[in-house]
């Protein structure tokens, strides 16, 4: 019988999965935007009027959680290499 994976790396998964349905999400929406501009363009304002209601509740959290995501990533690949650097000498 195969042990559960680590509740930390469930953890992980679990967020990694929630990022990339979030990185489709965002791309939708600029693809949606796109159509919606190109709709507007022709005068049919329904598809950008959609969009505009929701910005707010659906898109701007998204886009927050991505950047968010990009922050952390980042932050989180500076500390280990801050300690990759670290644990070969002797402590300075």
């Amino acid at each position: 019988m195969a042990d559960a994976a680590p509740p930390l790396q469930r953890l992980k998964g679990a967020m990694d999965a929630i990022l990339v349905a979030d990185v489709f999400l965002v791309m939708a929406g600029a693809a949606w935007f796109g159509v919606a501009v190109l709709c507007h363009s022709q005068k049919i304002e329904a598809p950008l009027q959609l969009f505009q209601t929701l910005w707010e509740p659906l898109f701007t959290p998204a886009i927050g959680l991505l950047m968010a995501a990009a922050l952390l990533s980042g932050l989180l690949g500076w500390w280990q290499r801050r300690g990759q650097k670290r644990a070969p000498g002797t402590g300075s």
